[in-house]
């Protein structure tokens, strides 16, 4: 979900990932996010994530163990270099619902397109 500066919706996506964990989800949205937010040219970036080790590992605090997130990690700084400047937060989940629902959009209409006909 991208808003301005004022919480105003400028966009908001989702997609269907297929078997993925909680984290490699938040590293897929990150990634997508900063391809469609790369066409306003933002002078700064204020980014909200609700998974605190996504989040972490991002801003360089935390290590990365596994291979797959490794090389999310990699693809998301790749993109976040393209910015002048970039604030990456941690946001309880509670608190980040507009996410949340498309998540669950993505989820629903995935069941709704393998359910059989009739």
């Amino acid at each position: 979900m991208i808003e301005d500066e004022h919480g105003m919706r400028l966009a908001g996506q989702h997609r269907y990932l297929g078997t993925a964990t909680n984290n490699e989800a938040e590293y897929e949205a990150l990634i997508d996010g900063l391809k469609a937010v790369s066409k306003w040219k933002p002078d700064r970036l204020e980014i909200f994530l609700d998974s605190k080790l996504v989040v972490e590992q991002v801003n360089g605090r935390w290590r990365i163990k596994e291979p797959r997130l490794q090389s999310l990690q990699t693809k998301a700084k790749e993109l976040l270099a393209t910015f002048p400047e970039v604030e990456i937060k941690h946001l309880e989940r509670e608190r980040n619902k507009g996410a949340d629902a498309l998540a669950n959009m993505a989820l629903d209409e995935r069941v709704k397109n393998t359910r059989p006909a009739g």
